[in-house]
């Protein structure tokens, strides 16, 4: 859409979300020998007693709605004015890896996929030509545009990929239909699929390029698709990597093109959560989260929803039922599977992610990007 703008069984139900504020500017190495990570997972089954995010400068102003968490030391933000940073040491030090084209032309890439510290994939949006792919497999030093997108009528939201060699990339409807693009060599090189295994769309749905969140996967094949801006906020489901797809209606209202769901998170191919809201500032979002058990053929309404519109969303990947939402008025966190939300912080987000090794992240307006550690 034209919005441009941590299994180890861990209990996680004493997580107490805040922010602490970083002090190490972003292009300076700390002066101390660094301390162990804060952020490394208690052993022996034990939750933190409290964690927090811990911003992390970067000396930027761009707006970080890409966001690719790697590790607890690594991870990459894409962002406005064509800005990519990278950082592998946990965020003291952040590098400066834009693609100097995607700088010069001002594109928003709003979406990053990063497969390790070196291979990443970026995703600029916009209408014909600003939509457009961008390939690293040195860190940043280079990229090379793998695709751009040449009809008018497509404007590309997100990205995802299954593995290190397939992924999919989707745009707002074209003829009355999701497009969906398809890569099987790590983005080096993308098609459009068929259409024909795609339903019709319903007047003015589309996704919403907020977080890099409006398409996700998990395991091998199976990807879902969110929606807003018409009637029904819907979630679109393929089993078979985007060449057939089943619809569901979430529970997240819509009726209008700022109102929808803007973000899911798969825990597994069952277990999934979807957040949205109205984007516009001060409008209400009532029942802005919906869960679901049944690899998204039905949803059912949070009993206690995010108190406010959420565009990003991330399973705790050492607890069964835990995962956090953000959006531009704070942090929510579930630990009960997405049933009920709670408010933990008000610093603003766009977007959140947690690395296998519990490393979790979140990024968003003038150059905001935080870590969540032990304090």
């Amino acid at each position: 859409m034209r919005l441009l703008d941590l299994r180890i069984g861990m209990c996680a139900a004493i997580l107490l979300l805040g922010v602490t504020a970083g002090t190490a500017r972003a292009d300076t190495p700390a002066a101390a020998a660094p301390a162990p990570d804060p952020a490394a997972p208690v052993a022996g089954g034990s939750a933190p007693h409290t964690a927090g995010w811990a911003l992390k400068p970067t000396g930027s102003t761009s707006r970080f709605r890409g966001l690719a968490a790697v590790s607890r030391t690594a991870a990459w933000v894409a962002g406005s004015k064509g800005t990519v940073l990278r950082t592998r040491d946990g965020g003291r030090t952040w590098k400066d890896v834009s693609p100097p084209a995607a700088v010069a032309e001002g594109l928003e890439l709003r979406d990053i996929e990063a497969f390790d510290e070196r291979r990443a994939v970026a995703l600029s949006i916009g209408e014909g030509e600003a939509s457009r792919v961008l390939r690293t497999e040195d860190g940043g030093a280079t990229w090379t545009e793998t695709f751009r997108n040449p009809d008018p009528r497509a404007f590309y939201d997100c990205l995802t990929f299954f593995d290190a060699r397939h992924g999919l990339a989707m745009s707002d409807p074209v003829d009355g239909k999701f497009r969906i693009l398809s890569t099987s060599d790590g983005g080096r090189s993308w098609r459009v699929l068929p259409a024909t295994g795609m339903p019709e769309a319903l007047p003015g749905e589309a996704g919403f390029a907020a977080s890099g969140q409006c398409l996700v996967s998990a395991g091998p094949r199976d990807v879902w698709l969110a929606t807003g801006g018409a009637a029904t906020a819907r979630i679109l489901h393929s089993a078979d990597r985007g060449l057939t797809w089943r619809i569901a209606e979430s529970t997240v209202p819509a009726g209008d093109p700022a109102r929808g769901v803007f973000a899911l998170a798969f825990q597994d191919r069952t277990r999934g959560l979807a957040v949205g809201g109205d984007y516009r500032t001060g409008q209400p979002s009532p029942q802005a989260a919906a869960v679901s058990s049944d690899a998204g053929r039905t949803w059912r309404p949070a009993a206690t929803p995010p108190p406010a519109y959420r565009s990003g969303a991330a399973w705790y990947p050492y607890s069964r039922g835990t995962a956090f939402a953000v959006g531009p008025t704070g942090t929510d966190l579930t630990t009960d599977a997405g049933r009920t939300w709670r408010p933990l912080d008000a610093g603003s987000f766009d977007t959140v992610d947690c690395a296998a090794d519990a490393g979790c992240w979140a990024a968003g307006e003038q150059g905001r990007v935080a870590r969540l550690e032990r304090r």
